[in-house]
């Protein structure tokens, strides 16, 4: 059995902690929590040749990209950025968060997840910008922690990666 560490990032409020609760739990709460720090889950996914234990690292948001604490990704071998659909000023934080990673530790496999997608009326990020990330072969989705929608899809895509 593997184990690997998969670190959750992204802006204050973009949905970390409800997609990981949908994921592990296959529950979503409109009860809104600050997480201070850190909180671990784990959740363990199965391959037809081997399964794999996501211990997911859920970090406090962060719009201040200065307090990042980068100390937390040591040893991780995966990312979820998190990005809230409705903001896009969401998607700078992720991607800052994840260059700041990497600077620290080196590139990871990462899938980037348009939260919210349940909020159609209030999106904000264009097709194009979306279409512009994939065009660099990157794994993206839009994910919805209240319906569910592409939750499982994503961190089973991200799971495969990292048991590589």
């Amino acid at each position: 059995m593997l184990q690997k560490k998969i670190c959750m990032l992204g802006g204050f409020a973009v949905g970390k902690t409800s997609l990981v609760r949908r994921f592990v739990q296959s529950i979503f709460s409109e009860n809104y929590l600050t997480t201070v720090g850190v909180k671990i889950d784990k959740k363990s996914v199965a391959f037809p040749d081997k399964t794999v234990d996501l211990i997911l690292w859920d970090l406090a948001g962060e719009d201040d990209i200065g307090s990042f604490r980068v100390s937390y990704v040591r040893g991780a071998t995966g990312l979820v950025l998190v990005v809230d659909g409705t903001r896009p000023a969401t998607l700078a934080v992720a991607l800052t968060l994840r260059e700041r990673a990497e600077a620290e530790f080196g590139a990871m496999p990462f899938v980037l997840l348009f939260n919210k997608s349940d909020l159609a009326d209030r999106w904000a990020i264009s097709d194009g910008e979306i279409d512009e990330l994939k065009q660099r072969g990157w794994q993206i989705y839009l994910t919805s922690a209240l319906s569910g929608e592409h939750v499982d899809d994503a961190f089973r895509q991200l799971a495969s990666m990292v048991a590589k």
